[in-house]
């Protein structure tokens, strides 16, 4: 199931690092980025955590909270937040409901192999708890830039 802009965002209530739990309900109020990757500390997805970590001033003033989503374990997402000084909340959706929910647990395939994994995508949320713009298939280099770009104009 796709969802697009327009569509109320699926909530969702996940434990996060810093033992926080993050929920939509909790984010009432504020625009809300989640942007979903495969697996922690591998190569795409530490740039693409860096780049909104670099960008993470620009976020907050734009009122915009951002989040991290795989089904990486806790344990995991700590390691990655403290290895790479990450100042933003990574949640951990190990029975993978979250990302059903959103339609980025996908299947795809890799050297002729099929296997069930996380499609990189990020939504913008607006203030309301609507989906407002969808990435999908995200290509890493500039795209934190093309979310806060939206972030601000929302």
């Amino acid at each position: 199931m796709a969802l697009n802009p327009g569509d109320p965002a699926p909530d969702f209530s996940l434990p996060a690092t810093g033992g926080e739990t993050v929920s939509l309900s909790g984010l009432k109020g504020r625009k809300a980025v989640l942007y979903f990757y495969p697996k922690d500390d591998t190569s795409g997805c530490t740039l693409e955590a860096q780049a909104f970590n670099g960008l993470r001033q620009a976020f907050a003033e734009a009122d915009t909270a951002v989040i991290g989503v795989s089904p990486d374990p806790m344990k995991s997402h700590d390691k990655f937040r403290e290895k790479y000084g990450l100042d933003f909340p990574l949640a951990s959706d190990e029975t993978k409901a979250m990302l059903e929910a959103y339609g980025v647990w996908a299947e795809k395939s890799m050297y002729g192999k099929k296997y069930m994994g996380v499609e990189r995508t990020t939504f913008l949320i607006d203030r309301d708890g609507t989906i407002a713009k969808v990435w999908q298939k995200v290509k890493v280099p500039g795209h934190a830039d093309a979310v806060l770009e939206a972030a601000r104009a929302l």
